[in-house]
């Protein structure tokens, strides 16, 4: 499996962006899709994850109500919909396949087998 981050940039305080990530080869392995981000000097962090075959979802509190994500199957995508940007949100952002089929949200990063290359998110005025 591979996979493919995109749609990072430079955003203001309050903008939104949207992310994503293109999942190719064995996406059959893959039971749920996370979005982790890791800030210079700080650990790695999940914030968002989506069952990949009945959509469920779950968030970390620091970004629940002002980011989405979601996915399209047919496409083998997953999103992340980011809005009320704030400059604590500055981080590179990941995304991540676990292909363990769990009954809850994993939470550790070692948990996740499959990861995108990163991209920047830069919230600044």
């Amino acid at each position: 499996v591979q996979l493919q981050a995109s749609g990072g940039g430079l955003v203001q305080p309050g903008g939104s962006l949207k992310l994503s990530c293109a999942a190719s080869g064995s996406t059959s392995n893959i039971y749920t899709m996370g979005w982790f981000r890791q800030a210079p000097g700080k650990e790695r962090e999940i914030i968002a994850s989506i069952k990949w075959r009945n959509g469920r979802t779950d968030y970390a509190d620091s970004v629940k109500g002002r980011f989405t994500i979601s996915s399209d199957n047919a496409k083998d995508t997953v999103y992340l919909q980011m809005s009320s940007l704030k400059p604590e949100d500055t981080a590179v952002y990941y995304c991540a396949g676990d292909r363990v089929r769990r009954m809850y949200f994993a939470r550790l990063s070692s948990s996740f087998d499959y990861w995108g290359q990163g991209t920047q998110v830069t919230v600044s005025s």
